[in-house]
């Protein structure tokens, strides 16, 4: 794969205010950390199901209703994910969303079932593979920086922003090395579903971003944390990549070269956050029961 600057250009350019906007949301407050979440929730379902209504036109003919329920109900589910410290006056968006997920739950359910002539367990499939493959992955990211609240690190470092920040710094690392290490010496391709990819460039993507998050570790004098950060960087690298083959094998069975067109050089949401999408349930695993 030759390394074409003018794209590398645009890529960084855009990856620069995207990494921005990122941070603002990630560093602000736990409100902020929400809603950047919520909005990258939407925004990968609407891709989602214009994907899949290319690859089975069936499901193009599910009713608005359906269409936005099942998105509110995975929105409800990232609210139920909060903790104590989200309240709206004294009430607590965790209760909130548990409350709001039965009512849609039971609304979707009965609408499919009572006012449809015939059930259609194949489109009510695609939704629920929707909700675990997008909503679920957010719902945990939530989650992951619950974990890292109650988490007392070095020099009382909020880990509440460390964890989630350190899987997506570490997929960015991973994908931009795994780019550049791919573009000079890669040679053996990594998958048919994604030709561009090299072995070369992946297993020089994960290494690197191990070593920079270590690395990172040890400058901030995490020195008991050095093997949790270094774990996070290996399985986001690993898994990102696995989400990034996901959502390219949902795109060839689509047939569209990206799932949409917000960011230049970057294609749209799930082309930004497919690696993120299956690599943060895996660090949650990780996080919640070997921590």
């Amino acid at each position: 794969m030759a390394f074409n600057f003018q794209t590398f250009k645009t890529r960084t350019l855009t990856a620069i205010i995207f990494a921005a906007v990122m941070l603002a949301g990630l560093l602000i407050n736990q409100w902020s950390f929400l809603v950047l979440f919520s909005v990258i929730h939407f925004g990968c379902w609407i891709e989602y199901q214009k994907l899949v209504g290319l690859i089975d036109p069936d499901y193009k003919n599910i009713s608005a209703f359906h269409k936005y329920a099942v998105m509110l109900l995975g929105w409800m589910f990232l609210f139920w994910m909060t903790n104590h410290a989200y309240k709206i006056g004294s009430v607590e968006l965790q209760g909130i969303g548990w409350l709001m997920m039965l009512i849609i739950a039971i609304l979707l359910l009965g609408k499919e079932i009572v006012f449809k002539k015939q059930l259609n367990l194949k489109l009510i499939g695609y939704s629920l593979l929707g909700l675990i493959y997008i909503s679920l992955s957010w719902g945990l990211m939530i989650d992951i920086r619950n974990i890292g609240i109650g988490f007392k690190g070095p020099d009382l470092l909020d880990f509440g922003m460390i964890f989630p920040l350190a899987i997506i710094i570490s997929i960015w690392i991973n994908d931009t090395m795994a780019y550049i290490v791919g573009s000079f010496i890669g040679k053996t391709p990594l998958s048919k579903i994604s030709p561009k990819k090299t072995w070369e460039g992946t297993i020089g993507g994960i290494i690197l971003s191990v070593a920079v998050i270590g690395l990172v570790a040890y400058l901030m004098k995490a020195k008991n944390e050095e093997s949790i950060f270094l774990l996070i960087a290996f399985i986001s690298s690993v898994f990102g990549t696995l989400g990034d083959l996901l959502e390219s094998k949902l795109k060839r069975m689509a047939n569209v070269k990206d799932s949409g067109q917000i960011m230049p050089g970057h294609g749209g949401f799930l082309d930004r956050f497919d690696s993120l999408l299956i690599a943060t349930p895996v660090v949650w695993l990780f996080l919640k029961f070997f921590i």
